[in-house]
This record gives structure tokens, C-alpha cells and sequence, in this order.
């Protein structure tokens, strides 16, 4: 549920903004920071949830002007709890007849769809099946899909060492200040698209 003061925000503001991510070893959080900190430069206010394990639906992706959705890469997937959420999602939109056939456009939405991914053994290849995923709720829903947004992240845990030998040779420390810089800018480039 919104803030009050989230509320009061939005009816200030030009556009209703959602920032939905996934991150399970912190390179997507980080990328979901930058969206949120460069949109409210830019004064826009940003609504942002972190999806859990399990989580219930309790938002309404119609409500928002534009979304930001993003999730590591999880064997080409986006991590299961936004497998889970997304399934959800287009049940109750089905449910209520808001995916209809064919797709019917909502001029007035937009979603950029990320991933933050490493790539190890076909580099960006890995990374285009989690992104079109996501892409196909909303595209479903009607909205424009925006953007679609790769960026690279190393690999924690176990598979540290995969960041040194992959096919993107060494990510150790990415994303990095230059990554987020460019998600910056790409993040500045929709709002002034969608605005104007």
C-alpha cells in the first residue's frame, strides 16, 4: 500500500512511476537504486518494491504511467520469486479482462524491462530470455515496452571465480560506477521521452 506522502508526491508530480525489482545477491539492488535516485533528481517520485519469496500482489501495475521491472539471471530466467509474482499478476489481470486478444495498447503506459547478468559461457545471449519474460506481462497489458536493459554483474558465492573466465572476460566488480552512470543516463532518457 502507498505512504500518504508517496501519494501526495504523485498527484505533484508528472508521471506515477513503479520500480519492481529482484535481487538475490545485491547487482540488481544496486541497479534499482540508480533508477530510483536518478527519477527523483529528476523530480519524479518512484514507488519502489523489492519482490520476495512468495510475495502477493498487492499493487496494481495499471495504476503507474511507467515500471521499472528487473531481476538477475537465474538459468536464463529471472529468479523464481518473480516467476512466481509475474504468474500471479497476469492470472488476476486475466481474471479481470484486462489481457485481452489480441493485446489491446494502453498509449499512456510504458515499462522498461532489466537484468543484471554475467554471461560466463554465451555472454548477452543468457541474458535475452530474462528480459523478454518480463516484457511479456506488460506487453500483454498493453503497455509500450520502453526499453530493455542489460547490465553486466559478477557473480558472488560460489561462483566468484566465474567472473575472472567467462565470455565477458573479467566483471569482477560490476556493475560498476561506469555501468550505473550508463543506467543513469538511460533512466534520464525515458523520463524526458515520456514527458515530452
Amino acid at each position: 500500500m502507498r505512504s500518504k506522502s508517496f501519494t501526495k508526491k504523485i498527484k505533484e508530480a508528472n508521471m506515477n512511476i513503479l520500480n519492481i525489482y529482484y535481487s538475490s545477491t545485491g547487482n540488481t539492488k544496486r541497479v534499482a537504486d540508480i533508477i530510483a535516485e536518478t527519477a527523483d533528481k529528476e523530480r519524479h517520485p518512484v514507488e519502489t518494491i523489492r519482490i520476495k519469496p512468495g510475495m502477493a500482489p498487492d499493487f496494481d501495475l495499471l495504476d503507474y504511467d511507467l515500471v521499472f521491472a528487473g531481476s538477475g539471471v537465474y538459468e536464463w530466467l529471472p529468479g523464481k520469486p518473480v516467476l512466481s509474482l509475474f504468474s500471479k499478476l497476469a492470472k488476476h489481470y486475466r481474471k479481470l479482462g484486462n489481457i485481452e486478444q489480441p493485446a489491446r495498447r494502453r498509449r499512456t503506459k510504458q515499462a522498461v524491462v532489466y537484468c543484471t547478468y554475467g554471461g560466463t559461457h554465451t555472454g548477452s545471449n543468457e541474458a535475452v530470455p530474462t528480459v523478454k519474460y518480463m516484457g511479456q506481462l506488460f506487453d500483454h497489458l498493453g503497455f509500450e515496452i520502453a526499453g530493455e536493459w542489460y547490465v553486466v554483474g559478477e557473480f558472488h558465492g560460489a561462483y566468484l571465480d566465474f567472473s575472472k573466465k567467462g565470455k565477458l572476460g573479467n566483471i569482477t566488480g560490476r556493475p560498476n560506477d561506469s555501468d550505473l552512470q550508463s543506467v543513469a543516463e538511460m533512466v534520464k532518457g525515458t523520463l524526458q521521452i515520456k514527458t515530452a
